[in-house]
């Protein structure tokens, strides 16, 4: 039996074709790992939905911080007109202590035992010095006001620095939010950018459908209390509710269709808890300006209980509110790019309802 013989190594001709053709393959698998696929339509509404209820999130937030500057700013006004009245008293109290300085000054420019050795009229020298008694205590009575007035003073103007601090503190964190929000809805644009002209195509149908669809509604709304009004259709739906709670619904009707802005409280477009104290206020009742402190403005109602005019809230940390209009639904300012609307309360997460 013969040596088997040894297979030749390959040539370097053959190396190379070999070399190339493993490079190319790793070229094209490197390209194929770094394409992009194209988002889907759902994938896009999902990252956006997500990034509409951070910012909602970032909003509420805002709100609360404006309406404490707000509040700041009106407590800095108050202080400064206060430190302007003591101003003007001190300087009128300056005024009145000059005088009674120079007048003593020049009544005392003679020693009184002196003066009245020399008076040729004793009884009237007493009565001046009697009177002069009464400048003294009378400039006393001023020294003694003018320290009061001062420590208001100093009270004062040491209060509205530190008011004004916290003012700019405040501005600061203003700032911050707002920066957040913007950080978001820029981000929840970029992310529709993505999609192919033909899902942006769908999008803004569903869009336009939904606004259509809100117009409908508030026209719907606007014909039946019409014709409940006039008592000529006995057929007609009643009323959703009486008294306080038609008033609320009745302005939340009205309101279908407009856009939704963030921190926005009308009359022309709205956020969700901007929504919300509108209404209330449309029937005498004041609401906190922030969702998280609506929920602390009444008595808590349970789902069974539920009644027109009640607040719905949604999402853990209660940064959504609509108001409940019956049938399981609300009318509520959604997010930006959309505008206020009917929707079912199990549409979000359901967190409870109040009725203030």
């Amino acid at each position: 039996m013969g040596k088997r013989r040894k297979p030749s190594p390959p040539s370097r001709a053959r190396l190379a074709v070999l070399t190339t053709a493993m490079a190319g393959g790793a070229v094209l698998a490197a390209g194929t790992a770094h394409a992009e696929p194209t988002p889907t339509l759902a994938s896009v509404k999902e990252q956006v939905d997500k990034l509409n209820e951070e910012a909602e999130q970032a909003i509420e937030q805002y709100n609360g911080v404006q309406e404490k500057q707000q509040k700041l700013q009106g407590d800095a006004n108050k202080i400064q007109e206060k430190v302007a009245r003591g101003q003007e008293a001190m300087n009128e109290l300056r005024t009145r202590l000059g005088g009674v300085a120079a007048d003593q000054y020049r009544s005392n420019g003679i020693d009184p035992s002196v003066q009245l050795m020399l008076d040729s009229d004793p009884a009237a020298y007493l009565e001046r010095a009697s009177v002069q008694n009464q400048v003294a205590d009378t400039q006393t009575s001023l020294l003694k006001q003018a320290q009061e007035e001062q420590r208001k003073l100093d009270q004062s103007r040491a209060e509205a620095t530190a008011t004004l601090a916290q003012l700019d503190s405040v501005g600061t964190e203003l700032a911050e939010k707002k920066k957040q929000i913007q950080t978001k809805l820029a981000q929840a644009q970029a992310t529709l950018n993505k999609l192919s002209a033909e899902d942006r195509a769908k999008a803004n149908a569903q869009q336009a459908a939904e606004k259509a669809k809100a117009e409908a509604q508030k026209a719907a709304a606007a014909d039946r209390a019409s014709r409940s009004a006039a008592r000529t259709d006995l057929n007609a739906p009643a009323p959703p509710a009486s008294g306080r709670a038609a008033a609320i619904i009745q302005f939340a009707y009205a309101q279908l269709g407009k856009p939704y802005q963030w921190s926005a409280t009308g009359p022309d477009s709205w956020d969700c808890s901007g929504l919300t104290g509108a209404a209330y206020r449309a029937a005498n009742v004041k609401l906190p300006r922030i969702s998280q402190d609506q929920w602390n403005a009444g008595a808590r109602i349970s789902r069974a209980d539920l009644q027109p005019g009640d607040l719905v809230f949604f999402y853990g940390d209660i940064h959504h509110v609509g108001i409940y209009i019956g049938d399981g639904k609300m009318i509520h300012a959604p997010r930006t790019g959309k505008n206020v609307e009917v929707l079912p309360i199990d549409a979000m997460p359901y967190v409870g309802a109040v009725r203030p």
